[in-house]
């Protein structure tokens, strides 16, 4: 386990496309959540154009199929294949774990649902951002974990956003039982689990040659996950200069360079945005442009605390 803080040669510029030239991912296989839409659409890409076997993973099964065909086209691999995952229905997490045979050297847990109105439940009970965006994906990779043991050495990136420095996990109310519900605290509540589960999975994992780590893609003007704004926030947001957007090729890069570079060999449990690893930053001094990753984040008793949680809200 590498213990040294790493560097890469790619930056914010840096797109999917960079971040892959020269990697041969022929023979391995890769599984991609949220795929239909944003950066899914371009991580999944990238790692098709590499050689992987690609399974877009997705609610929208009409999208997804339209997404893979037009990968087939521009990437000329034909191993791109598409199923059903609805992170809010167990039943879907759990058939597609069933029906997925042999190894699993990549798994992107990127989808999620960001800024949902009002307070909204899954059908377990629990707020709909924090279920969809950690519990879904904790329960797929659990089940996946035969599959990823099965690959001999394996990826996990778990797909957080600078929304974390906002909250931490509130586990005394993760559901919001007995305070007022905010939207971009319940986002950045699941955001910070995303973070800590790569903590936990990391430590729990390495032994199996699974590497795990979490990353933040980017500020994304034109991605789904911004669907429940006011049209008239999205364009103040993109007009206010307090972000600098990128494009879905460069959203996708840090995910892609988690994913499948090998500077990253033996690096677990940390978190990357611009294909970087990123120090921890204080959250209670952050302004607007402040970016880093938050202490309480990277904290192996909260990330303990949250597996424990996790199993039983999943139980």
């Amino acid at each position: 386990m590498t213990t040294t803080r790493t560097t890469s040669p790619f930056d914010f510029s840096s797109t999917a496309a960079d971040v892959i030239s020269g990697i041969d991912l022929r023979g391995r296989r890769a599984l991609v959540t949220g795929a239909a839409s944003g950066i899914g659409v371009e991580t999944a890409r990238a790692l098709a154009s590499a050689g992987a076997e690609t399974l877009i993973a997705a609610r929208d099964l009409a999208a997804a199929e339209r997404v893979a065909a037009d990968i087939r086209t521009s990437t000329g691999s034909q191993a791109v294949t598409v199923a059903l995952l609805d992170l809010l229905d167990r039943a879907s997490i759990d058939r597609l774990v069933e029906d997925y045979s042999g190894p699993l050297h990549i798994l992107i847990n990127n989808a999620g649902v960001r800024a949902v109105p009002e307070l909204r439940l899954s059908p377990e009970g629990h707020e709909l951002q924090f279920a969809t965006n950690h519990l879904g994906h904790f329960r797929l990779a659990l089940g996946l974990l035969p599959a990823l043991r099965a690959a001999g050495g394996a990826r996990v990136a778990s797909v957080s956003s600078r929304a974390h420095l906002n909250s931490p996990v509130i586990f005394d109310d993760i559901d919001f039982a007995h305070r007022a519900y905010d939207p971009s605290l319940a986002y950045a509540q699941s955001k910070t689990a995303n973070v800590l589960f790569a903590v936990a999975a990391a430590r729990r994992w390495a032994d199996a040659g699974i590497e795990v780590n979490a990353l933040h893609p980017g500020a994304i003007a034109d991605s789904n996950l911004a669907r429940h704004y006011d049209p008239a926030v999205l364009e103040d947001l993109r007009t206010s200069g307090r972000y600098t957007f990128k494009t879905l090729a460069q959203g996708a890069a840090t995910s892609v360079y988690v994913a499948t570079s090998p500077l990253l060999d033996g690096v677990v449990g940390r978190y990357f945005e611009n294909c970087q690893e990123t120090d921890p930053d204080d959250p209670t001094a952050a302004g607007t442009d402040a970016a880093g990753v938050a202490r309480y984040a990277l904290d192996p008793d909260s990330a303990d605390q949250l597996w424990t949680v996790s199993e039983h809200m999943n139980s």
